[in-house]
């Protein structure tokens, strides 16, 4: 698949293991083990790509859907520990500000300014994909300022 700002396609990704039909022998955790596991990670601040990452490499878990039957983003959400906004979305926003206090020291710097314009862009499609799935709240709108105070 193409990239969404560059007429070129991506050649990089990750290969998953060979059998993906049961959990593993070899994992030590339970799926209700790892559930356990993923909100606790939860509680105390991590993003569901953190999580999926520590139990990747401390607890042995290949994949979590595999082993629970869920994503680790569905099981956040059965327990209402989902952050308000979405993490991906979140990191756009953050990029998108550090771009932003970049720019307000480099005026000139015009390719970061059209890298500001594509992440912005991207941003606001999320927002609009956001809206129709009904996970942002209607009014909820991106804004630069108040986004820079939501992360401070």
């Amino acid at each position: 698949m193409a990239r969404m700002h560059a007429r070129r396609k991506g050649k990089s990704g990750s290969i998953r293991m060979i059998d993906r039909s049961e959990h593993p022998s070899w994992s030590s955790l339970k799926p209700r083990e790892i559930e356990s596991r993923i909100l606790d990670f939860a509680r105390t601040g991590k993003t569901s790509a953190e999580i999926g990452g520590m139990l990747r490499d401390q607890y042995a878990v290949p994949d979590v859907k595999i082993a629970t039957g869920k994503k680790i983003s569905r099981i956040l959400k059965e327990n209402n520990v989902y952050p308000e906004i979405p993490e991906d979305l979140k990191n756009l926003i953050s990029k998108a500000l550090k771009i932003r206090e970049h720019m307000e020291i480099n005026r000139k710097d015009v390719h970061n300014k059209r890298n500001l314009q594509l992440t912005e862009s991207k941003i606001r499609r999320l927002v609009k994909y956001y809206h129709s799935t009904k996970t942002l709240p209607a009014g909820w709108k991106y804004r630069p300022k108040e986004a820079k105070l939501m992360f401070e």
